[in-house]
This record gives C-alpha cells, structure tokens and sequence, in this order.
C-alpha cells in the first residue's frame, strides 16, 4: 500500500512499556570484547535493550590507540547528572573513546532502514555507532548517550566504522548552536581524538563524538520492519515510541493514529524553525527523520548568507532534492513514507485497510497548514508584528522576494531590522544589505505603516524582534577555518572561540562582531561535505 504526498475499531495498544522499569532477567549477559567495565556514575536506565534481538545488534565500542580529549560539554554533562570533572579525567576519557564501558551500559548498534535521495536501502542501521544507553537527565526527561566513530558494526556496509575529527567538530559546533538557538537537536556531550588516522580522500586524525538525544529512534527505523512484513516488530516499535516521546497518544481512541499525528506536527514546526533561521540539513533522508521530533545527523548541513529558496551546499544533493526551499516539501515525503510503514497497525487499528488510508492521508494533509501556520508566526515575529493581520503573510514574502533578487544577507538584515524598528536611523544598516538600497525603501514604508497598527511600546518590540533573530550563526566559513585549524594544526582556539561565540546567539556582544559578518568572496564556502 503506498501513499502519495497529499493527504473504526478501538483496539489496545500492546506490548506497552514501563519507562520506569526494567526486567534485567531477559537480558543476557554481555561479552566485554575486550574492553574494561568501569563503574562511571551515569546511572543507566536503559529500554531500548529489553526490545527484542532483531531490534538492534549488541557489541562493544573497538577500543582506539591513543584518546585524547578535545572538549567537554560542561552544562549539558551537569544537566545528565553527570561530572564533567570525571568526564575530563583520564578514565572518563576512556570511555568516551569506547576503550572502557561504564558500568550499567549495553552497548547496542540500531537497525534501521532508509530512503536516502529518493532510494529505498533496506537495512543500513548503526554502521559507526553505540548506544551506550539511557540516562535519566535533572530535567526529568530520558537521553540516550551514543558514541558516534566507535567503530565497526553488522551495520557497517564495509565500512571503517570511524570518524573524522573535522565532521565530529563540525556536528559539536552546530548542534550546540541549534540548541542555543532554540531548535530541537540532538547534542554533543563531548569529543576525543583518537590518535589514529581514518581514510577517506586522504588520510585525517580519527575522533569519536559523544551524542545525547531524546532518543535514535527514526522514520527508517519503521522502514526497517515494514519492509520485513514484520507488524508484530512495528507495533512493538510504534509502543516503544509512544511510551517515550508521545504518552499522550496511548490514551487516545486511536493510539497508533495520534502517534502518527504527533510526529507529523513535530516535524512541522521543527522544519518551520530551521527555514526562519536559514539553516539547510543538507542530508534530510528518512533515516536522518528522528520520530522525537529532534534536528539529528549534522552531515553536510549549513546556513545559508545571502537569501536563496533554491541553496544547495551539501556536495551530494546533485539535484537539489534538499535545498533549502524544498525542506517542508521533503519532510512530508518522509512522513508520508512513515504512514505507509505504519499502515498495517492502522489497519488493525481501524478494522479496514480503506480507513487505514483514509486515516494516513487525513494525518498527512495536517502538515502542510501546521507547517505554514509555524513559519508565517515565525515570520510575523521576525518582523516585530505581535498581532496577525490580513496582508502579514504578503508583507513578508515580499520582503524574502526582494533579499533573493538583492542578494541580501538572510541573518543580518532580520537582526538589523531590529535597529531599524527602534529608530529610523537604523534603516542605513539594511539597505547596505542590498544591491539596490531602493528595494529596501519601498518595502520598508509598507512595513512602517504595519507597524503603527499595532500599539506595542518600541522596547517591547525590539526585545521580541531580537529574540527572533539571532546576531550569530555558525557561519560556513567560520566553521571551516576553526576545523582547518584543528585538523591541520592540532589549534583547537577558533573551535573554541566560535563555539563560545554561538553560544548566546541572541545577545549582542562587543569584540565578537566578526562573527556576525558574512564571508568575503574569497572566503566563501560553497560546498559542505557528508562525514561518512
């Protein structure tokens, strides 16, 4: 059964599972393969483990030569209940090289499945990469901790297992900087070299990245047993799912439905936050969908300066399948997928295969407005508009129109609006924006009158405005000169420099100004590289 982009019975969910609780008597024990278990105070409560074999394959990180550390997330580490302090010691660095496992771990490489650019791969799964386990963070929620270049797996497709040090940076840096930003993310723990060289064009210095998310679990990851025939295995899937990211769904009247609608509004206005920031993935395969609704696999992504619906940066987006207007476009193409693999438990759950359609295809129209309403109030933010009016819609788009045709940078003429708005002197700082400083005027004098209809206190506004719209990205060229830096020197200064800098991206901050420019013509960074 397929569904294209577009658009009974109550039964129970089974196989439902206590977040709280674990039954360690249907684990088996598991072989160290070498490594050293060493107690590490991250207080495991790990669920995915107790899913059955076919879930996942269990192993051991491969342990490295030389480990050193290259940072430490200190806030995130404290929030997880963890000590940074120990992280940073020589036994924490182990373990953050996978040549030690904490105790309480169980170390497992996910099995899932994908569509990477339109091309269905039946199982690609965990190829460089171990689930730790879960830990159970200050804020009450649940984190899975993942090494990310651990080394080889059953899903390794032949492949070396490992990580470069410039992708693991590259992934530290702008994951950390969605995070700051606002946007649901995954989040770098820590990074370590690992004193041995991996092989891709040309010999690089190895690194593992320690990676927190909500959870792994994926769009693909339902592909992966849908593709099988397997429903029992997508049920208990689609369970799991609920029970950790959507428990409001279980008591719905149809479960597995209200799942399904809880991912779909998800990713709507997770892509809504990525195109008001002007970031691009870059990679938006169905295995790089996270069901929890997070930004996860920070490949070739980047974001985007001058204005340009059709940016295409990733050096492997031949087509443009994944340019930065097309992302709404691909996140339903994706969604529609997960309705399909989700189609035999709908049935089941509806009593027909026809209202099983039907059903998917009413969850999959929710994306489009659920989307639009998202960004157009994103929008209307980035504006100063605190009210929504008839015509707010158009008086942004013809804004956008406008950046594209004057090549105007698409973070700083939002943030410099934000002086504009607070006196007419700041008007000067956009139009040097644009090619034409007319194009600007024009819309401008519209804008103003907007403004007026609104009885808003200007400092009110301007607070907002700039909540809105960061002074500072990751810009591309920043974040290749601070991994040039580390990769070719062993410098890890700019790498720490800029990551402070994108650390409070809604403050202005005096001496860090260079951060909020766009790169010059030679500077440039036109194409941005996968790290596989």
């Amino acid at each position: 059964m397929m569904l294209a982009n577009g658009a009974g019975t109550k039964t129970i969910c089974q196989h439902q599972i206590d977040m709280s609780s674990s039954d360690d008597s249907v684990i088996p024990p598991i072989a160290t393969s070498g490594t050293d278990r060493h107690s590490l105070r991250f207080n495991f409560e790990n669920t995915y483990a107790r899913l059955p074999e076919r879930f996942y394959a269990r192993l051991d990180p491969t342990p490295v030569t030389a480990p050193s550390l290259v940072k430490v997330n200190v806030e995130l580490a404290r929030n997880l209940g963890l000590s940074p302090e120990f992280l940073a010691s020589p036994q924490g660095v182990e373990i953050l090289a996978g040549n030690r496992v904490a105790e309480g771990a169980e170390p497992l490489a996910l099995a899932y499945a994908g569509h990477q650019f339109g091309y269905f791969v039946p199982q690609l799964g965990d190829g460089r990469a171990n689930l730790l386990g879960e830990v159970m963070a200050r804020d009450g929620l649940r984190y899975d901790v993942q090494l990310k270049g651990s080394g080889p797996t059953p899903f390794s497709r032949r492949g070396d297992g490992r990580a470069a040090l410039g992708p693991v940076l590259r992934e530290y840096i702008v994951s950390e900087a969605m995070a700051a930003l606002g946007v649901p993310t995954t989040r770098a723990l820590a990074a370590v070299t690992t004193g041995e060289r991996v092989l891709r064009e040309t010999a690089l210095p190895g690194a593992i990245l320690t990676r927190v998310a909500a959870s792994h679990l994926r769009v693909g990851t339902f592909q992966y047993f849908a593709a099988q025939g397997d429903t029992e295995a997508t049920r208990r899937l689609a369970d799991y799912a609920m029970a950790r990211h959507y428990p409001e769904a279980a008591q719905a009247k149809q479960p597995y439905l209200a799942l399904l609608d809880g991912v779909i509004a998800r990713q709507a206005h997770l892509v809504a936050q990525w195109l008001l920031l002007g970031f691009i993935h870059g990679v938006m395969n169905t295995d790089n969908t996270s069901i929890s609704g997070e930004t996860i696999d920070y490949g070739p992504c980047a974001f985007m300066e001058a204005y340009d619906p059709a940016a295409v940066f990733s050096s492997i987006d031949h087509q443009g399948r994944y340019a930065y207007g097309n992302q709404p476009r691909a996140a339903l193409w994706n969604l529609t997928r997960l309705a399909e693999a989700f189609l035999p438990i709908l049935k089941q759950e509806t009593g027909s295969e026809e209202a099983a359609l039907a059903s998917a295809r009413e969850a999959l129209a929710a994306f489009d407005p659920q989307f639009e309403a998202a960004h157009s109030a994103g929008l209307r933010r980035k504006l100063g508009l605190l009210t929504e009016r008839d015509g707010d819609a158009a008086l942004a788009e013809n804004l956008l129109e406008r950046m594209a045709a004057n090549r105007a940078d698409f973070t700083l003429t939002f943030r410099r609006l934000c002086d504009a708005v607070a006196e007419p002197e700041g008007d000067e700082g956009v139009r040097v924006l644009f090619t034409d400083p007319g194009a600007y005027d024009s819309w401008a004098t519209g804008w103003r009158l907007r403004l007026e209809e609104e009885s808003v206190s200007g400092q009110a506004r301007v607070a907002a405005m700039r909540m809105a719209s960061p002074a500072f990205i990751p810009r591309n060229h920043m974040v290749e000169a601070a991994l040039d830096a580390a990769v070719r020197r062993r410098d890890f200064q700019p790498f720490e420099e800029l990551l402070d800098a994108v650390s409070r991206p809604y403050e202005d901050r005096p001496n860090l100004e260079r951060y909020t420019m766009p790169a010059r013509p030679e500077e440039s960074v036109l194409q941005t590289f996968c790290g596989t």
